[in-house]
């Protein structure tokens, strides 16, 4: 039973999230090198702007606003369900690997097989969701024991040692490919957002439709895995096979948001930490609020990095790993 204290309080919480993103959101749609009056930003949404102002509006700016939303609330519940399965403050799809095996299936796809322009932005999702589930289905293997099942520790340390594998990998493959082509993977690998138009936006939203409520559905289950495994059983609960399912929901909402976004790292490690501090360890308080501040802190990364020095632009990767990388060294300081 939760105190009716503690849900009014992320009742709060979440309107202000709310606010916090609708007035990030009324920011972007203004800002940039063609710059909108916002007092024309209104009007137009509702379909009183002119020629000039709606390009710039749906075709430039909402489609990579939404994108980077989209993709911060999907990295956010996957960090959040790696950390939960793995019982692992540390765990976050980039630092593990699953990012590092998306990327190489992108970077094999894009560099060696022919593109269909018509279906490139869908094929990219599915693609960057094989490669990545086949490392989680390698890291799972190498991270089990056959008398205790999977060890959730074992599993974090062999997912970064096959996130420095991969990369190792990636650069073999990019050193045998056209400069053209290389271009889009290093742009990739760096974080900037290059899925920047409505296929991409309708391209996520049904792997983020679907696999968001599922996790949020199974935020109990998460509270079991994570507190007493004894306990799980107990009640019921087939600890292997959940583990697997919420791997896979986690796989796949990682790999979905990165195949559009680039290599973007530390969102699912800062949003589920951030929430917890807020409202505490339960994964149904504090998974609403973590799927908030990922989509955020996503956006506002590629807002501050694409407008903070008029002449250079800063991919979003690059934003996150300078609040990322100092947290995370945080984390692991006060672990030790």
């Amino acid at each position: 039973m939760i105190h009716p204290s503690i849900l009014r309080k992320q009742k709060i919480i979440i309107a202000i999230l709310s606010l916090l993103i609708l007035l990030t959101f009324f920011w972007g749609t203004g800002i940039g090198s063609a710059a909108i009056p916002y007092n024309q930003v209104l009007p137009a949404l509702f379909g009183h702007g002119d020629f000039q102002v709606n390009f710039i509006l749906f075709d430039v700016r909402l489609p990579r606003i939404l994108i980077t939303l989209l993709a911060g609330m999907a990295l956010a519940v996957s960090g959040a369900v790696l950390q939960g399965i793995t019982k692992n403050d540390l765990a976050d799809p980039g630092i593990i690997g699953i990012n590092s095996g998306a990327g190489v299936a992108i970077a094999i796809f894009y560099l060696f097989f022919p593109i269909d322009q018509a279906t490139f932005s869908y094929m990219m999702p599915v693609v960057a969701f094989i490669g990545a589930f086949l490392t989680a289905a390698l890291i799972y293997i190498f991270a089990i024991n056959k008398k205790t099942g999977m060890e959730p520790v074992k599993l974090v340390l062999v997912g970064v040692g096959f996130s420095m594998a991969l990369s190792g990998l990636m650069i073999v493959i990019i050193s045998a490919a056209e400069k053209q082509k290389v271009d889009f993977i290093a742009k990739w690998l760096s974080g900037d957002i290059w899925g920047t138009s409505w296929p991409f936006v309708w391209a996520i939203l049904p792997w983020v439709i679907l696999l968001i409520p599922f996790t949020l559905f199974k935020a109990n289950r998460l509270n079991l895995l994570g507190v007493s495994e004894p306990l799980g059983i107990g009640v019921g609960l087939s600890i292997e096979k959940e583990r697997l399912t919420l791997l896979f929901a986690a796989v796949a909402l990682a790999s979905a948001a990165v195949s559009i976004t680039g290599g973007i790292a530390f969102v699912g490690l800062i949003a589920p930490h951030l929430a917890k501090q807020l409202i505490g360890p339960r994964h149904q308080l504090f998974m609403p609020i973590a799927i908030l501040i990922g989509g955020w802190l996503l956006m506002i990364a590629d807002l501050i990095g694409h407008n903070l020095i008029s002449y250079a632009e800063f991919p979003a990767g690059v934003m996150i790993a300078l609040i990322g990388a100092p947290y995370f060294i945080y984390l692991l300081l006060k672990r030790v």
